[in-house]
């Protein structure tokens, strides 16, 4: 870490310092190919999503119960990027290491997904089985948090439905609800209206708008595999 970037992040947080500067992040340009890797820190820097086009591959977590409710999460006060704000179950990225790279079949996201899920929400690995994941789709966009921070992200969506024991990590989530669709719409309802000061995050609200109710329905008639389209990126810009 040099020490001139050190200075204007005296206020950061020291576990999300840690996580900024020795997570490294995998670059990909649009069509999802790997071009490289660096660290979370600077993959989050406007600056740099601006300037140099950095591009990081991502992964969305939508974990249903078997009520078929949704579980969100508040993230912690915090987080360098979209503090407090509530979001689908855990977001985050795959790493650059050998089993989150791997390609056939979203093995490298599914990988990552269920560490972070550990990491995040402590839902111990078998009550999430890598092969119970559904890879449904991907997306690409951008979203500033503040000044400084933002994401530029190619989010590969994960669904899974199973109960699971949760017990959050208060350096990654302030709070978590499960939600049904009744339930859900409300919390956007209250967003939009600037209520309670309720804040969705943006990848999240990509998703409702524009996939995610559809997908629920899949998910309650046992056929989500009819809605996977893996072959798609979708860019939204």
């Amino acid at each position: 870490m040099e020490g001139g970037a050190d200075a204007p992040d005296a206020g950061m947080d020291a576990v999300q310092r840690r996580l900024m500067f020795e997570d490294e992040c995998i670059l990909v340009d649009e069509n999802d190919r790997v071009v490289g890797h660096d660290t979370k820190y600077n993959c989050h820097l406007m600056e740099n999503i601006e300037s140099k086009n950095l591009l990081h591959r991502a992964f969305s977590v939508f974990l249903f119960n078997t009520k078929y409710e949704l579980l969100l999460q508040q993230r912690s006060a915090t987080k360098v990027t979209f503090p407090l704000v509530w979001t689908n179950t855990c977001c985050s990225h795959p790493l650059y290491r050998e089993s989150e790279l791997i390609e056939e079949n979203s093995l490298g996201a599914r990988n990552a997904a269920q560490r972070k899920l550990l990491d995040e929400l402590g839902i111990p690995a078998e009550n999430v089985p890598v092969d119970q994941f559904t890879p449904l789709g991907r997306m690409l966009y951008k979203a500033p948090s503040d000044g400084k921070w933002g994401e530029h992200e190619l989010d590969y969506l994960l669904f899974i439905v199973r109960d699971v024991n949760v017990n959050p990590n208060p350096d990654e989530v302030a709070d978590i609800k499960y939600v049904n669709r009744e339930e859900l719409k409300e919390l956007i309802r209250k967003a939009d209206a600037g209520e309670e000061g309720l804040k969705l995050s943006p990848w999240f609200r990509l998703v409702v708008d524009n996939f995610l109710f559809k997908w629920w329905d899949h998910v309650e008639k046992g056929t989500i595999n009819d809605a996977v389209d893996m072959k798609t990126i979708h860019k939204l810009l």
